[in-house]
């Protein structure tokens, strides 16, 4: 079986969406599409890595700040074709902070950005759908909020259930405190601003993904409704053409 939480030096979240149970029986195929955290500060090695997974597609879900503060995917290196979808026009104040270790809070946040980012998650959901766009791998900074939302989505569409979406969700806690020990490495001189973050980042806990797929299943009745409502089943179906295998 392949596994599905690949080591990089240059990032600490990047997972392989592949091998969950979706519809009709089938299962998201291995290797196709991946999920991540930031992919600015790739090593050599990472590089050769990500060329040795034949990626096609990036897609940035990150504001334009970020990519330009914190680098892009090394395309130069690399190859893709790389498509930025910001999700956010700002990341969170540090007044909004403290909601972000509450998982209903969170939650909203979510459903939120659904609303809001529509434009970019539409337009992520159908550039993966295209033809040729696979192996893709779509990614914010954490890789938790952002592309959790768009995970969610995703795999919500596939068919595949929401108890394995929810511990799918979950896995990205292994990975915060390594993502919080690297971001006050890499910004030595604002540690303090850094740990005022520490509960965006380090909070992960199943009740908000729970909650987040409660109030969309509330609203739409079903995912297909809510595909139809974003203008999305034609992509839907083509992202299980793609990405669903036998068993």
């Amino acid at each position: 079986m392949a596994t599905r939480t690949l080591p990089f030096d240059g990032c600490v979240n990047f997972r392989d969406l592949g091998g969950y149970p979706a519809a009709d029986g089938r299962r998201v195929a291995w290797r196709r599409l991946f999920r991540a955290d930031g992919l600015g500060s790739l090593s050599e090695a990472d590089r050769e890595a990500v060329s040795a997974l034949g990626l096609a597609t990036v897609i940035d879900l990150r504001t334009v700040d970020e990519a330009i503060h914190r680098g892009r995917f090394p395309i130069e290196q690399v190859p893709v074709r790389y498509l930025e979808f910001p999700l956010l026009d700002v990341l969170p104040t540090p007044e909004e902070l403290p909601g972000w270790g509450e998982a209903a809070y969170i939650a909203g946040r979510y459903r939120q950005m659904v609303d809001d980012g529509r434009g970019a998650l539409c337009g992520a959901i159908e550039a993966l759908a295209a033809p040729g766009a696979l192996p893709a791998v779509f990614h914010c900074s954490a890789g938790k909020d952002r592309t959790g939302v768009l995970s969610a989505l995703v795999l919500a569409f596939l068919g595949v259930p929401d108890e394995v979406i929810v511990a799918d969700y979950t896995l990205s806690a292994a990975a915060m405190g390594g993502l919080f020990e690297r971001l006050k490495t890499d910004y030595p001189d604002a540690v303090a601003e850094v740990e005022r973050y520490a509960p965006a980042v380090l909070h992960v806990v199943p009740e908000t993904m729970e909650a987040f797929l409660g109030a969309l299943r509330d609203e739409h009745g079903t995912y297909e409704g809510l595909a139809d409502a974003l203008g999305v089943r034609e992509a839907v179906e083509g992202l299980r053409a793609r990405l669903l295998v036998d068993e």
